[in-house]
């Protein structure tokens, strides 16, 4: 499932190609709003919400996607012609662009004063203007007999971190994800990093929180199952925890996170 920082950036792009235009065409391909047509409307604004992404458009409605685990926005010049086959769920475009929906896991149209139906359950979005790390600390800290792994992805703490950034958040501050909420000390700082590791990635399409841009060399533990850790040697070791299959891959340093 796509983090935080690859939303983000679809809504970027999104917006470059959308906003502030009329579109020209609108096709549902998901039963619930199949006869739905946006034509004639502008859109007004692309945004991310976490993992979620929000299409505004005029008379007061919003287009809610998420992308899933398969999931993807494509952007294209409007003459071209949309992929074949049962992939697409949504197209939107303009006389200039079109912006195709592949696979999305999750396509709903809904008021704008609504949004809250889809988004409203997320905790502190850390791109986010409404980023507010002693909320996000605080709603982690409220179930204090969890893993830590878990919470870290449970989105009603907050809202982005995916696989990738809980492994290496984790990593770098030396702890062990099964740890109990409740016995870290440090939450703060823990999830300041965090939300600064996906700040300094929002820009570009690659993940790297060594510093070090190669693509051997962009992550301590996250792809490195059985290698040996670049701090101390130890072997990476990798596992599953929590319920959800897309979220169960876990992987950490048993000398430099230990328990």
């Amino acid at each position: 499932m796509p983090e935080g920082d690859a939303v983000y950036r679809t809504a970027a792009r999104l917006r470059g190609a959308l906003d502030g235009r009329v579109l020209t065409r609108s096709d549902f391909r998901v039963p619930r709003h199949a006869t739905a047509d946006l034509t004639g409307r502008t859109v007004l604004a692309n945004l991310s919400r976490g993992k979620h992404l929000l299409t505004r458009v005029e008379g007061g409605l919003t287009v809610h996607t998420h992308l899933r685990m398969e999931g993807s926005w494509q952007v294209r010049p409007a003459h071209r012609r949309v992929p074949p086959g049962d992939v697409v769920r949504l197209v939107l475009a303009n006389e200039q662009w079109q912006a195709v929906g592949l696979k999305l896991g999750m396509v709903d149209l809904l008021k704008t004063a609504e949004e809250d139906r889809v988004v409203g359950h997320l905790g502190p979005d850390l791109l986010g203007e409404d980023w507010d790390p002693a909320e996000a600390v605080r709603r982690l800290r409220s179930t204090p007999d969890r893993t830590i792994g878990e919470a870290l992805l449970d989105q009603r703490n907050l809202a982005g971190i995916g696989t990738i950034y809980r492994a290496e958040t984790l990593f770098l501050r030396g702890v062990w994800p099964w740890r109990r909420v409740g016995d870290i000390e440090d939450l703060e700082a823990l999830v300041g990093l965090a939300q600064r590791l996906l700040e300094a990635n929002k820009a570009h399409a690659s993940t790297v929180t060594t510093g070090d841009r190669r693509p051997a060399s962009q992550t301590w533990v996250y792809g490195r199952a059985g290698r040996p850790c670049r701090r101390c040697g130890t072997r990476i070791s990798r596992g599953e925890m929590g319920a959800q299959p897309q979220e169960r891959l876990i992987l950490w340093c048993g000398d430099c996170q230990p328990r």
